[in-house]
């Protein structure tokens, strides 16, 4: 059963939201700037009234769509062993996937960390950009923001870099294993997904594209 958690003192028209963790029904109450709508029964951020909640998405997803795209064009690894070296990148490792039963493994590998983050990072500029730049949300602003919101438990970044980091625990004691450019500006990436986390609030951003496309 749906228990009602409402603000007090605002009437019966005003907006309601639902608690995506407990699903108790709040009514919206005026926040101050800087403010945070939290639920009464189990502390969850509801709403954010804060502007500078977009600079650090915006901000997120223009560095994750850069490191992301230049880490295609440098090296991943480095292996030394028995005198010869050779590195790797990420390319190289989906055409070792490429051939067999496992080409959609490679196939896969660049969608979820390449294609996905730089999409995503698209689709967020798209639809909050024009808003934060004070104007009107961009025809299919909606749709756009609807995209980004779908891919972003698809951009696996930190799965690709826990892997990398069980194989090299396997293949340590068998060669020098050292560390290329690519694979810190990815690890860059797991962080900044990390702090996006805490500025993404779906709900406010998906109200601040309703109240800009109404104005």
């Amino acid at each position: 059963m749906r228990h009602e958690a409402l603000t007090p003192g605002v009437d019966g028209d005003d907006e309601l939201i639902a608690c995506t963790i407990c699903d108790a029904l709040h009514r919206v109450a005026p926040m101050p700037h800087g403010g945070r709508m939290r639920c009464v029964q189990c502390g969850t951020v509801l709403l954010r009234n804060d502007i500078r909640a977009l600079d650090a998405i915006l901000a997120s997803a223009a560095a994750m769509a850069i490191l992301v795209i230049s880490a295609v064009f440098f090296p991943f690894l480095r292996i030394s062993a028995s005198g010869f070296s050779s590195s790797a990148k990420l390319t190289d490792t989906a055409r070792a996937f490429a051939e067999g039963l496992t080409a959609p493994l490679g196939v896969a590998l660049i969608l979820v960390i390449v294609v996905v983050p730089v999409v995503r990072a698209v689709a967020l500029f798209y639809a909050l950009l024009p808003i934060r730049l004070g104007g009107r949300p961009a025809r299919g602003a909606r749709k756009a923001f609807r995209l980004a919101c779908e891919l972003r438990p698809w951009s696996m970044a930190e799965i690709f870099i826990v892997g990398v980091a069980v194989a090299l625990v396997k293949v340590g004691g068998m060669a020098t294993v050292s560390f290329g450019p690519a694979f810190w500006e990815l690890t860059l990436v797991v962080l900044i997904v990390v702090l996006e986390s805490y500025s993404f609030c779906e709900k406010t951003l998906w109200r601040i594209i309703d109240q800009k496309s109404r104005s």
